[in-house]
């Protein structure tokens, strides 16, 4: 797989194109919206800086390298964060915001491997090899963590969906 660097202008388009759901994958893994903000930003900076080659589609690179750096980010601080309950780090299509409150609160309420995996899928766009690699684990995992998740959003979800 060729790698290359970017120059500024496309780093400036991957940042504008994928920013806000890197932001929020960040959020999703437990560190709040400021820190997520600055992780994101930290990886940017050393694309833009040249010193980081990536492969002809960054996306799930983009990813990873925010997930390493936000995990690097909670080691740093020797603490377990957990989502916030205050803010939103989902945002849904104008005059939606009570859904998007409502599956950011199914979200929530999922273990963490299993919302990371829910959030990767449908918000990053991913394959569940993509996030097989991603993650490191088998692809039969990831499927699996992807549908128990489902199943548990569903049952959260629909009892508000027939109000």
């Amino acid at each position: 797989m060729p790698l290359k660097a970017l120059q500024a202008d496309e780093v400036t388009s991957l940042y504008q194109k994928h920013g806000a759901s890197l932001v929020a994958y960040v959020c999703c893994c437990g560190l709040d919206f400021g820190s997520a903000e600055d992780v994101v930003q930290q990886v940017f900076l050393k694309l833009l800086r040249g010193s980081t080659f990536l492969p002809e589609s960054p996306v799930a690179y983009l990813y990873r390298a925010v997930r390493n750096a936000s995990l690097n980010h909670r080691r740093k601080f020797q603490r377990e964060v957990e989502l916030p309950d205050g803010g939103n780090w989902l945002i849904g299509p104008s005059g939606r915001s009570l859904e998007a409150l409502a599956v950011q609160a199914a979200l929530r309420a999922l273990p963490e491997e299993q919302r990371e995996t829910v959030f990767l899928k449908v918000w990053g766009g991913m394959t569940l090899q993509e996030i097989a690699d991603l993650l490191e684990i088998s692809i039969h995992t990831v499927a699996s963590r992807h549908r128990y998740a489902l199943e548990k959003l569903r049952e959260r979800l629909e009892p508000a969906a027939e109000r």
